[in-house]
């Protein structure tokens, strides 16, 4: 721990890189992912869970804790981590995204977005010193900037016009955020699926000297062969004395090819959604707990895992609480999920402090091409 904010790069292999970010709060091991915890609670999970597993840092959602406690009742609460119990880091989005895609009635300008609460319709503005305020409120470790993300497919000048705003947002965000020890404001690169505006935006966040940069717009539905592409493009382009943040992205394979181009920090809300849903994420790949096969199998879906969830319950028991919609087949599944996650953050870095990083790339896919056991 240290009382500012520092990025250290301890190894690299290739492009893929091995740090540290530390801060008052903790140290975040890097590559990292983030389990997200939307409104101050990873879904499913308790937080006590989610530190066993090894998370150094949890997301929160700004859009969603603006409606429901309410920004300023967090602070008077004694800020996020007290509410939620999660002494770590924690790093806010800054509700963007969710005002884009869940406001049924929004209207942009140059000061921000006004938009109705998909709670009751209640009408709200949020501007980029609005957004770092409600972020300072929740007292997160790292906030990000207000930025317009705009889905793909999309026109260029609309794409263009959206990476623009976002920068002139970026500034304002940065002196909205000031001198606040030992914490980070983070930009965000736009820019689609274009390389050009991907290098300029990347290159202009840059000017800013930020202490960190994610990457947006890059889950919005895209091949992964074009987000990869855009990650040629911007990484880079961006200072390799900073951590890198890919935003809302993804499935492990995602994440593995993500490291390989040079990408530090990930966030995605899939490891609890899929669990929730009866789809569980092991060295063997993706396993659909709704399958009939599993109905009668004893097995455990990893007898070799450190994780409760996948070593000491079976098939057959995940299978009839998924079937039977009890919640506890989600609480399960995304116990297991959530430790696969950490699991192959581990072994990442660790191949990377190796040099042997191909080879574990290589070997994990291997074992999810080989897939699951056999029926019994």
């Amino acid at each position: 721990m240290t009382e500012t904010f520092q990025f250290k790069l301890l190894a690299t292999d290739g492009k893929a890189r091995r740090g540290e970010v530390s801060m008052p709060r903790g140290t975040i091991r890097t590559p990292a992912f983030m389990p997200v915890g939307t409104v101050g609670t990873v879904k499913a999970m308790y937080l006590d869970q989610v530190r066993e597993l090894g998370a150094d840092i949890i997301l929160g959602n700004t859009y969603h804790l603006m409606l429901r406690p309410g920004a300023e009742r967090v602070a008077r609460l004694g800020g996020l981590h007290n509410f939620i119990r999660w002494e770590r880091p924690i790093l806010t989005d800054s509700g963007g995204f969710q005002v884009m895609s869940l406001s049924s009635l929004r209207k942009l300008n140059e000061q921000g977005v006004t938009f109705k609460s998909h709670v009751d319709g209640a009408l709200y503005h949020m501007s980029p010193e609005r957004s770092i305020e409600i972020q300072g409120l929740l007292d997160s470790d790292i906030q990000m900037q207000l930025d317009e993300c705009v889905a793909l497919p999309a026109e260029p000048n609309e794409i263009e016009r959206a990476m623009e705003m976002s920068l002139r947002w970026a500034e304002r965000c940065k002196v909205a955020f000031g001198d606040q020890p030992g914490k980070a404001m983070f930009g965000i690169v736009q820019g689609g699926d274009l390389a050009k505006l991907r290098e300029r935006s990347a290159l202009a966040l840059r000017d800013l000297d930020l202490k960190g940069y994610a990457i947006g717009g890059l889950a919005v539905g895209e091949p992964q062969d074009v987000m990869l592409d855009m990650l040629d493009v911007t990484c880079p382009a961006l200072p390799a004395e900073k951590p890198r943040y890919l935003m809302g992205v993804g499935t492990p394979d995602d994440i593995l090819k993500s490291v390989a181009h040079g990408i530090d920090m990930f966030d995605c809300v899939m490891p609890t959604r899929s669990g929730r849903h009866g789809l569980a994420f092991t060295r063997y790949g993706r396993i659909n707990l709704r399958n009939a096969r599993h109905a009668e199998d004893m097995r455990p879906l990893d007898e070799q895992s450190s994780c409760p969830a996948t070593r000491d319950y079976s098939r057959a028991y995940l299978h009839h609480l998924i079937r039977s919609n009890e919640s506890l087949g989600g609480m399960l599944l995304s116990w297991n999920n959530l430790a696969y996650y950490q699991e192959l953050m581990a072994g990442i870095r660790k191949a990377i402090e190796e040099g042997r990083y191909a080879d574990f790339m290589a070997e994990t896919q291997e074992n999810w091409k080989r897939g699951d056991l056999p029926p019994v």
